[in-house]
Order: C-alpha cells, then structure tokens, then sequence
C-alpha cells in the first residue's frame, strides 16, 4: 500500500488557513491500493482506521470513521487517479494528455507520499510529474504568449483608453490566468485550481515573484485613472519582457524583442508533431 495526503483541498497544497476550517478539515491521510487489494482488505483497514484517536493535537480528526467518497481513507490507486486524469493507467499518448486539465494534474501530485512499499501509487505520481510530452508543453507555451500578447499587451490598454470597464477586467483577468500558467510551463510545473494559482505561482523559482508583482499591480488599478492603467501596462510589459527573456535562455523561443506573438510563432515552429504545430495559435 501507499500512504500519504493528495488530492482536492488546500491541505494538500499547504494552502491551509483559519478559513479553511469550515469544512473537509483536520488532520488526515489517504491509504492506496490496487482496486483489488483494497476490495480484498477494506474491512481491515477500516477496523484499523477505527482504532485511531478521534483527536490529533486538539484537532478532531477526519478518518473515524470515513465517508465513503471522502477525500482520505482507503482509496483504490485506478479510482484515484482515474478521477482525475479520465484514465486508470498513466496517459500514454500526447492527446490522452491533451485532455487532462492542467488543474486536475496539480490536483493528483500535490501533497507529499508517506509510505509506498509497493511503488505503484509513486510510479503513476511520477509520471505526471516528469513526463509531460515536450511537444505539448511548447504547444501551451505558443498558446500562452499568443493570450499573453493579445489580452495584456494590445487590448488591455486600447480597452481602458475607451473607458469599457468590462472589457478592461476580462482583458486584466484574461492575461494573468495565461501569465500564471505561462510560469507553471516553464517551471516544468502544472499550475493549480485558479483560486490557488495566484498564490502558487509566487513560490517558483523561475519568473515567480515577478509574477506575484504583476498580478499585485493589476489586482490593485483604479482603472478609470489613466495614470494608474498606464501604471498597469508598464508593469504588463515589464513581465511579458522577463517572459521573452525566460523563453529565449530555455531556448525554446528564437524571437528578437519582447512582443510575445513573435514568439508564440518562435514557439510553435519548434513542435515536430505536425497536428500540434498546425493548429492554430488561438487553439489550446
């Protein structure tokens, strides 16, 4: 078996504060096994889990006993991970990737594994973790500069010289979503559930805090001031900059300055499966 705590919930992403105490809170593990090892051993791995204190350091505990489709207790290792991915094996082709949501996969290797004597549950982590096809990855990159330079560098400003304050908050929003999992991309990372994504990002080592800074300069604009929609631009500009220099040391980008759908084309021109590169930029 394997034991540990991942999956759904800011525990296992070490996201935990006051707030999160109003529900699905205390401490807790998960137990892995094969689906037919855990239907063999369910009642004997539960009377075990009853025998376990009902508090932990003054907190109750949630595994005595647990629900049935909780988050923690005796789980199957194909059920886990099938929930997430669609698959009850670990995707093989670069279109089985394709499906999975990039959240679901932060989602499945977050937290921390315990004990795995029997390595299957490790095994499967790894491969999400490290595997991500090479291809696939260039063709999000190319999507994200694309979003990056349409949403920040061109209509963020236009749409706040016109005053739309609509426009401005999809424009604002649109380029941190790209920016976020822009950084997760070339931090080899999968970015997380958008509610935790900006908080995630600020502890990669590559562009993080610069991408915390962005997202604190457009998260505090008063955008009917043209001085601070100037502000934000500058600050847009500065990071899509940084991109453009991150791009080109990871040598995936071979595009001159820092207009980013140069180098969404730069990008793009090095996938070699011919059905990813001849999508269209626009197309995830």
């Amino acid at each position: 078996m394997a034991v540990g705590l991942v999956g759904e919930g800011s525990e296992c992403f070490g996201f935990d504060d006051v707030l999160s105490r109003d529900h699905d809170w205390g401490p807790a593990f998960c137990v892995w096994l094969p689906a037919n090892e855990l239907e063999a051993s369910r009642e004997s791995i539960l009377t075990a889990l009853a025998e376990l204190p009902d508090e932990f350091r003054d907190h109750a505990t949630r595994l005595n006993p647990p629900r049935p489709a909780d988050r923690v207790g005796p789980l199957s290792v194909e059920d886990f991970y099938e929930r997430f991915t669609g698959l009850r094996r670990p995707p093989e082709s670069w279109r089985e990737w394709r499906l999975i949501p990039e959240p679901n996969l932060a989602v499945c290797t977050n937290g921390e594994v315990f004990e795995d004597n029997l390595g299957l549950f490790s095994a499967w982590r790894e491969t999400l973790l490290t595997s991500f096809p090479k291809d696939l990855r260039l063709k999000r990159l190319a999507v994200r500069c694309f979003d990056m330079a349409q949403a920040g560098q061109y209509n963020l400003l236009r749409m706040g010289s016109r005053e739309d304050a609509a426009a401005v908050l999809f424009c604002a929003a649109r380029f941190a979503e790209q920016a976020v999992s822009c950084v997760f991309l070339l931090n080899r990372r999968h970015a997380p559930f958008y509610k935790w994504a900006a908080r995630g990002v600020r502890a990669l080592p590559r562009l993080g805090m610069e991408a915390g800074e962005v997202l604190d300069v457009l998260s505090g604009v008063r955008w009917s001031d043209a001085g601070e929609r100037g502000r934000a631009q500058d600050a847009v500009e500065a990071f899509c900059a940084q991109v453009a220099t991150e791009l080109r040391r990871q040598e995936v980008s071979g595009a001159a300055g820092d207009w980013l759908l140069d180098h969404a084309e730069s990008v793009r021109a090095r996938i070699t499966i011919p059905a990813l590169r001849e999508m269209p930029l626009s197309l995830e």
